[in-house]
């Protein structure tokens, strides 16, 4: 019997922490990063880098700092833009974007590392550090020629295969109806005998 008033204080107590667990204010960052190629008649190819920070937090963060220096020097020339960025508070639910644009020197795969971004949050002393989402492998300068056919052709599929489709269908059922069937014909000749 004195098992069942412990079990209620219990799940009271175990409620009440988890409630003002749940009521602390904290900063939750996520940064995702990306890269797109594309290749210049020059015979350059151009990567636009876009780097995306969201503060995901029930709190403002400050003193945002973001750096991306995974980009050698040896194989990329900086084209627009730089590297790194600052920004000096970030409102709870909201987000901010960097670019910057590179021309590629040397054909290679190139993996590049995540982005760092530190930033202070009220309730905290320690400046605190995310890390963006890594970017995929990119090929610069390679030879794409049949990728690129495969992937034009799969563009004109996704965009007109539907209008082909239909086409094929009206096509197919005037053909159908136009020409004469060959069991009517067979049945005509027999019944000429």
């Amino acid at each position: 019997m004195a098992t069942a008033p412990l079990i209620i204080f219990t799940i009271f107590a175990l409620f009440g922490v988890s409630s003002l667990t749940g009521a602390a204010e904290t900063s939750f960052v996520v940064s995702h990063k990306k890269a797109s190629l594309l290749k210049l008649k020059s015979g350059t190819e151009r990567v636009s880098v876009s780097i995306d920070v969201y503060n995901h937090g029930s709190v403002a963060i400050y003193d945002v700092n973001l750096t991306d220096d995974s980009w050698s020097t040896e194989i990329f020339d900086f084209v627009a833009g730089n590297t790194s960025n600052s920004w000096e508070k970030l409102d709870a639910g909201s987000h901010v974007s960097h670019t910057f644009k590179l021309e590629s020197k040397v054909q290679t795969t190139y993996y590049s590392a995540p982005a760092v971004i530190t930033y202070r949050i009220p309730t905290k002393s320690k400046l605190q550090v995310a890390y963006s989402t890594p970017v995929p492998a990119l090929e610069t300068l390679a030879e794409k020629a049949v990728a690129y056919k495969l992937d034009l052709a799969k563009k004109l599929l996704a965009e007109y295969g539907s209008h082909f489709s239909l086409v094929l269908i009206v096509y197919l059922f005037v053909r159908i109806i136009s020409s004469p069937s060959s069991k009517s014909s067979s049945g005509n000749e027999k019944k000429r005998h």
